[in-house]
């Protein structure tokens, strides 16, 4: 496929899997390198001689780093529920003015000190201890801060992660947080039932509208369908950039409850449709010439994409535009995010998978679209974007 302004050819991120279509012989080396690095004494002469001392040590640090993974988050988890960047946000502490605050002992309040500073979350200074960059990035972004206070619910599904790769630990709690991923009839939810994920997805959801908005131009269509639209941050974000633009959002009925009351207190009514219903079944809107799916086909497996597709390919006129957007697999920056985190994610929630933009153009033809294309973004761990048309 050509690329047109702004995409990219379909090649998953610019990576080609190694292995793929690999000479026998490159794939030799690979193996004979790998032979050679598991020798325990290659690694003790490696860790000495000068030329590789800084690729073993790096090599060792990031394999320390994957092997404590799971503290370091904790440890990010724990800042988090005390609010600690919140508290530090006007200047440096001590960790004896720190203590009551957090409600710990004093000992318990240096440790936490000193593993925040040694992951980089805050940095020593003059009185104390003060946000480093990289905590107050975090500060900055509510949708990261809201995503690592429910992930006590990901860690408890993942404490057997051999049982649930081989689906017998049952129904989880991320499950039971997500009841549309296993409800028969996801429209009958309670408002009750989903406000949690739909705060959660409202809070989460302005990184990934910040990264399509700017890779994409939706100031030149007219009515923008949002479906599965949440409580309409991808939509409040398209009006601030494109005020011309007309909105309508799509999603469970209890859901376009909660966008409808969001968008009259963003003076946005005037503006803004809510329709409630179930998007693989129920009729869409029509009238919109593009139409977005943030964050959506991932959450569900193949069947049920192909249902959600054909629905939209029927709600959107001839020469339409449709917006896939989400963290996709297939390599490169990607890959962390999408086929580790995402991929376990879905595992537990149930339902889903992340693909690559060759498996969702496959199956947007399928459904009839046409022209579908990868286009770059700033940050595709983020999101990936696939754009097709009607």
């Amino acid at each position: 496929m050509l690329a047109s302004p702004g995409s990219q050819p379909l090649d998953s991120a610019g990576q080609t899997p190694k292995g793929g279509n690999e000479a026998p012989r490159a794939r030799s080396l690979r193996q004979l390198r790998n032979t050679i690095v598991a020798s325990p004494s290659f690694q003790r002469w490696a860790q000495r001689f000068p030329l590789t001392r800084f690729i073993a040590r790096r090599q060792a640090r990031d394999l320390f780093d994957l092997t404590a993974g799971f503290v370091y988050s904790q440890v990010l988890a724990a800042s988090v529920q005390l609010n600690l960047f919140e508290i530090l946000r006007p200047g440096p502490l001590t960790a004896g003015q720190l203590a009551p605050r957090l409600d710990l002992p004093l000992e318990a309040t240096e440790r936490l000190l000193r593993a925040a500073t040694a992951l980089g979350l805050i940095e020593p200074a003059r009185g104390g201890h003060m946000l480093s960059m990289r905590g107050a990035a975090l500060l900055g972004n509510p949708g990261v801060t809201a995503m690592i206070a429910h992930h006590h619910l990901l860690y408890a599904d993942l404490a057997d992660p051999v049982a649930l790769l081989r689906r017998r630990a049952g129904p989880g709690q991320l499950a039971a947080y997500w009841p549309y991923a296993g409800g028969a009839d996801p429209a009958t939810l309670t408002p009750e039932q989903v406000g949690a994920y739909s705060a959660l997805m409202a809070a989460s959801n302005g990184l990934v509208a910040e990264q399509v908005l700017a890779a994409y131009p939706i100031g030149q269509h007219r009515k923008l369908l949002d479906v599965g639209g949440g409580e309409g941050a991808f939509l409040s974000a398209a009006a601030a950039v494109a005020p011309k633009l007309h909105l309508a959002l799509f999603d469970l009925p209890a859901v376009a409850d909660r966008a409808a009351a969001r968008f009259a207190q963003a003076g946005l009514s005037g503006r803004a449709q809510t329709f409630g219903g179930n998007f693989f079944s129920d009729t869409l809107p029509d009238d919109a010439d593009v139409i977005s799916l943030v964050r959506v086909v991932h959450d569900h497996d193949d069947d049920r994409v192909c249902a959600l597709l054909a629905n939209v390919r029927r709600a959107l006129p001839k020469g339409g535009t449709l917006l896939i957007a989400e963290p996709m697999s297939g390599g490169g920056a990607a890959a962390p995010a999408a086929d580790a985190y995402f991929g376990f994610y879905l595992l537990a929630m149930g339902t889903g998978r992340a693909r690559d933009p060759q498996t969702l153009c496959a199956m947007l033809e399928q459904a009839g679209f046409v022209q579908p294309r990868l286009w770059r973004t700033g940050a595709p761990m983020l999101a990936g974007l696939v754009v097709a048309h009607g």
